[in-house]
């Protein structure tokens, strides 16, 4: 038995609960396999990961420490090939006003126009892209508001 794939565009906006984070801007990229969250500051200390999400140019930005107990280091490639070593955490994100079980790298992305890049090992088996779309969830809920 399939489940009905939904259709997401090229951008959008979504809920991250677990990381006290709403309507944040992302960026569909089905050329990454990995999902990747906008961080600063990540440190390991003790078996413990800290980090601070987001920016001062962000308008949720609130320059708290989030602490991860439960994280791994993975391996990325970037899109120019470039090899580095990135610590993944475990979030949930709200998208289509249902809630996701996702896996996020922490990356600096100040440079990036998003701050939240969501890879194809989260859209596999629950979404098809449709590149000339842009914001379908977002909109969706504020016609449903």
């Amino acid at each position: 038995m399939s489940t009905k794939k939904i259709i997401i565009g090229r951008t959008d906006r979504a809920d991250f609960p677990k990381l006290g984070l709403e309507n944040i801007d992302i960026k569909i990229d089905t050329g990454a396999y990995t999902s990747s969250i906008h961080c600063s500051d990540i440190k390991e200390e003790d078996g413990v990961l800290h980090a601070t999400l987001l920016d001062e140019e962000h308008d949720q930005f609130h320059g708290k420490v989030l602490t991860f107990d439960d994280y791994k280091v993975t391996t990325v490639r970037s899109s120019n090939g470039e090899v580095e070593q990135r610590f993944k955490v475990h979030a949930n994100i709200r998208i289509f006003d249902k809630l996701f079980k996702i896996s996020l790298t922490l990356s600096n992305r100040m440079k990036m126009r998003y701050p939240v890049l969501i890879g194809r090992k989260f859209l596999s088996a629950k979404f098809i892209v449709d590149p000339e779309l842009q914001d379908v969830s977002f909109l969706q809920s504020q016609h449903e508001n």
